[in-house]
């Protein structure tokens, strides 16, 4: 995939991508929070096939879907997302980890980590939205995380994978 950021003095931003399949799509991001898409006609780049406009809101609902926050598929176990420098990954927390029954503020995963925990999806399906420090971890939750790469291993090794190290 090929992503062209162009920027909008007075407007925003401007990203050009053309995915694997040669299909272009422009998204605005404009200063006031709007976003806008369009789908090009290979053929012709300046005709569009399709646009839409979402308020900020609407965007980040359906990055949330997009990015596979709101939902996993089964078959990926563990899946990691990168950006720059940024990784976001997805960790089933294990039958013994340090981090069961114990709440994200107790564990002061931010501040010891430099990890966020955006999500956490647990055993019954539930999903939790940016959770907060007293949200408890509990064994067989999945919890989306994002930060680099070397902080979310240690994290991972730390308090989330079997050990005990309480």
């Amino acid at each position: 995939m090929i992503i062209k950021e162009i920027e909008l003095p007075g407007i925003g931003k401007k990203f050009e991508v053309e995915t694997r399949d040669k299909d272009k799509i422009v998204i605005v991001l404009h200063d006031d929070g709007r976003r806008e898409m369009y789908h090009c006609d290979q053929e012709d780049e300046d005709e569009y096939l399709a646009n839409i406009t979402l308020t900020d809101s609407e965007a980040r609902q359906i990055a949330a879907i997009l990015g596979g926050i709101i939902y996993k598929p089964k078959a990926l176990e563990t899946i990691e997302v990168a950006f720059d420098d940024l990784i976001i990954e997805w960790f089933k927390v294990a039958k013994q980890a340090a981090a069961v029954n114990r709440s994200i503020g107790e564990l002061d995963i931010r501040q010891s980590y430099g990890v966020t925990i955006i999500a956490i999806i647990k055993k019954n399906h539930q999903k939790l939205l940016n959770p907060g420090p007293e949200t408890l971890i509990e064994e067989g939750d999945t919890l989306v995380v994002s930060g680099e790469r070397e902080t979310l291993k240690k994290l991972i090794a730390d308090l989330l994978e079997k050990g005990d190290s309480r």
